[in-house]
């Protein structure tokens, strides 16, 4: 049995017993001693025990006193942190809590103060400007800020260095961003003008040219016209104009060839083997079977355009204009880089007429023995074109012979693809324009100067690194700086031009 149980329950029994029986004593008891008969022994057990009630009731005040009451007030300071803290609980609801009372700081660091004798210091004020010009926006800023408070401060000198460096900063950013605004508003201005270029040359051209085709073709005015660039409204018209169609072909004659390719495409097994394929392609009997090998070449033309990719809109009708061609002229069948001559081609005119300039392009000498891989006819081109090096860039020429570096190594790729492949689309097309005015001169032409633009750069390299930076050319390569280079490039030795010194190699 606890204390707290005999404080609460049976003290107060007793107590109240004793009261009642000192009040009884002093009621009842005087006169019961001098009613009851004198008996000694009487009177002396109701004074001893009128005695001991006595000293109980003192014994019991005095240790309620000191004891209980400092027991239960321990208890209560040991409680009541925890009753402010945590709400308390009845039977049919929560008890709210009561409002914990937070001391202010003041009142903190006094006390602390008194306890501990020390007194507290505030730290000194920052020395930090408060009335500056800017707000740091970057890390190039923070040499201007103060150093923390753990660290030793600048000197004069040094701040006033790390001003001049920090003023050197902003005017080299400034300079830089009034450059690139200048360029940007130049190169604006540049489309600008191109663009009013484009539009006025492309009335001359409906209105004036394209009307009277043949007899103005060949007039200075058009042929400086020619060389500008075409617009692309009208330039599929001219390219097919320009090319021609000594084949004869006809709309008619490119859908039986398409639906030839057709049959052959379901005839073929789907479960034949690429090297299969391969070795089909390969075979001079039956070119027609190098029709499977479109479907393994269509997916790497201008991959970044994302328009002949499987799914693009345009993927569909460069298999057929392929597909057919490949039919239609089963001696050659298909070889690699007729792809991009072809998506050119389809960008700019319609299905059947991109089909008739195709084939006719593909039937010009130059291309036709680069298709059909005429060797003896592809090493007078080569030759051809380093006699023209060698009278124009005789500096890397030498250079490129001490490598020996053939022309063969970069002026394939340049030809299969008449350089739709190796320069920007926009650039390639431009290309297209002049070679469709000049023919196959102009091919070797734009290889020589492309050549001459990047000289500096080419005697340089080694010839690994000269191989690999002329299969891809820069992407910043301009029209302006590779047409002026083009231009500066003579097409005539000892008195011969391309034509004949081509036709006695």
């Amino acid at each position: 049995m606890s204390l707290c149980y005999l404080y609460k329950h049976i003290f107060p029994s007793c107590v109240g017993f004793f009261y009642l029986l000192f009040i009884w004593r002093d009621l009842f008891i005087p006169p019961m001693i001098n009613i009851l008969p004198s008996r000694s022994c009487v009177r002396k057990s109701l004074r001893a025990w009128c005695c001991v009630c006595l000293l109980c009731r003192l014994c019991l005040s005095r240790w309620e006193l000191r004891y209980c009451r400092n027991f239960f007030t321990k208890r209560t300071k040991e409680l009541k942190p925890a009753v402010q803290s945590a709400p308390g609980w009845k039977l049919f609801g929560k008890v709210p809590p009561r409002e914990n009372l937070q001391k202010d700081s003041k009142i903190i660091q006094q006390e602390y103060e008194a306890r501990t004798g020390r007194m507290y210091k505030p730290p000194p004020p920052s020395t930090r400007r408060k009335n500056i010009e800017f707000e740091p926006l970057s890390t190039t800023a923070l040499i201007l800020e103060d150093r923390p408070a753990n660290l030793p401060a600048k000197s004069v000198e040094e701040a006033l260095r790390h001003r001049q460096e920090y003023d050197e900063m902003v005017a080299e950013a400034k300079k830089r961003e009034i450059k690139e605004a200048h360029k940007r508003k130049k190169i604006m201005r540049e489309r600008f003008k191109q663009e009013e270029n484009i539009a006025s040359a492309m009335v001359i051209w409906v209105n004036e040219i394209l009307p009277n085709w043949e007899g103005m073709r060949a007039t200075r005015r058009v042929r400086e016209l020619w060389w500008q660039g075409l617009p692309p409204s009208v330039r599929g018209k001219v390219w097919s104009l320009a090319v021609g169609n000594e084949l004869n072909i006809t709309p008619e004659l490119y859908e039986i060839f398409l639906s030839r390719a057709k049959e052959r495409w379901k005839s073929f097994s789907e479960t034949s083997s690429e090297n299969d394929i391969e070795d089909a392609g390969a075979s001079v009997a039956d070119r027609e079977a190098s029709l499977e090998l479109i479907k393994l070449d269509i997916s790497r033309t201008f991959p970044s355009l994302y328009i002949f990719q499987k799914g693009g809109p345009y993927h569909d009708l460069l298999h057929s204009v392929l597909g057919a061609y490949t039919c239609y002229r089963p001696d050659v069948g298909y070889v690699q880089g007729m792809s991009f001559i072809a998506a050119v081609l389809i960008l700019n005119l319609e299905e059947a007429d991109a089909f008739i300039a195709f084939a006719n392009l593909l039937n010009k000498p130059c291309q036709l023995a680069f298709f059909r891989v005429d060797h003896s006819m592809m090493l007078k081109y080569f030759a051809a074109f380093e006699v023209f090096f060698e009278e124009n860039l005789p500096k890397l020429f030498l250079h490129f012979k001490s490598y020996s570096l053939t022309p063969d190594i970069y002026l394939i790729d340049w030809i299969f693809t008449l350089y739709s492949k190796s320069l920007p689309l926009d650039l390639a097309c431009r290309v297209w324009d002049v070679f469709c005015r000049d023919g196959e001169e102009f091919l070797f032409r734009t290889g020589l100067g492309i050549l001459r633009l990047y000289e500096d750069i080419l005697l340089q390299m080694d010839f690994i690194h000269i191989a690999q930076f002329l299969t891809k050319l820069p992407e910043d390569i301009t029209s302006e700086r590779l047409f002026s280079c083009i231009a500066a490039i003579q097409m005539q030795n000892s008195n011969k031009k391309w034509a004949q010194v081509s036709f006695w190699l």
